[in-house]
Parts: C-alpha cells; structure tokens; sequence
C-alpha cells in the first residue's frame, strides 16, 4: 500500500471479514564502532485507537491496557527490542464485536525510548485475515527520518462492510496520547 491508498476488506469470493490482525515489525539499526556493528534496543509500541463518528476518542489498545473495554480489540503483548523475525507486535480486532458506535480504528507507532525512525529499519505494518492467515494489506514504514511516531493506517466502516486506508503520517510522541492531534487529522 501506498500513502492515501484505501482498500476494502470485503472478502475475495464474497462475505464479509470478521477477524483481523494489524502486525508491527521492526530492526534496530546496527551502530558501527571500533570493534565492529553493535545492536540497539528500540522499543517501538503498535496502539490502537478506537474513535466514534464524531471524531471523539472512546477507547485505546496500547501496552498498558492490552483490551477494549468491549473486548473486541486484544493486544498480544509489548516487545520492548524488535528482535526476532515477523510480526513484533499484534494487534487483534474481532470486527463483530466492536461496539456499534466505534466508526474507525487508528493504528498508530512510537518509539517509547525516544529513537526516531532514522535508527529503525525494516519496519511495516500489515493486516492479516485471522481466519485464513491470508495477508490483506502491507504498508511499509519507510518514513526514516527525525520523527519518532507515526499514524500508520485506518480502518473504517463503509456501510456494512469495513475498508483500510494506509495514512503514514509522521509524529512525534512516545504514547498514543501525544498522537492524538496527529491522528485527529486524519478523521
């Protein structure tokens, strides 16, 4: 996906989706010293912030509090380094039981350390059918720069079905509250 791209997430071969997971990965840069390249840790936070139709903030998924209050959005759990292959951090969303008043659902990135994106690399986000392990969407953070946040995607209710639409703004903050304005803008 490309910034401002909108796709729908209907189902191929018709049906609606019903259980989706929004994946955060990312590597910390290498530093190069004296005696060679040297891992950092960087802990990148994937938050999700649920919003009604009028724009108002009515619930958040991050990693210091890993469920809605509905229970239809889950939080696997917060990686505090990017180490490993795949998916660092999951964000699970149960479409069926999302309260009717949740319109969109904001995922979002920062760095709770402070790094910018300049020292992160191989970073994306995507979202996954859960029912069928099939990848719907990928956007690739590419972003690298001096910010060290970033409004990564929506996904929003199209009638009765649901459509995602990858954003990539860039923002500064280390929680989602300090992303608020940013992700505001894109309502």
């Amino acid at each position: 996906m490309t910034k401002g791209q909108k796709v729908s997430l209907a189902k191929r071969g018709g049906g609606t989706l019903t259980l989706v997971r929004m994946g955060l990965g990312w590597d910390a840069v290498k530093k190069r010293g004296l005696f060679g390249s040297k891992s950092q840790s960087i802990d990148l936070d994937a938050s999700a912030l649920l919003f009604d139709t009028a724009g108002n903030l009515v619930d958040a998924v991050w990693f210091r509090q890993l469920r809605s209050q509905d229970g239809a959005v889950q939080h696997t759990g917060d990686n505090l380094t990017g180490a490993g292959e795949g998916d660092d951090e999951s964000i699970v969303v149960d479409l069926t039981r999302l309260s009717p008043g949740t319109a969109q659902i904001f995922f979002t990135v920062n760095s709770f350390t402070g790094q910018d994106f300049s020292q992160i690399e191989n970073a994306f986000c995507r979202l996954i059918d859960e029912t069928t392990n099939e990848e719907l969407a990928r956007y690739e953070l590419t972003g690298s720069g001096r910010h060290n946040a970033q409004i990564m995607a929506k996904v929003s209710r199209d009638g009765g079905a649901w459509s995602m639409t990858a954003i990539g703004a860039t923002a500064s903050g280390r929680t989602f509250q300090d992303l608020l304005p940013a992700a505001a803008a894109h309502l």
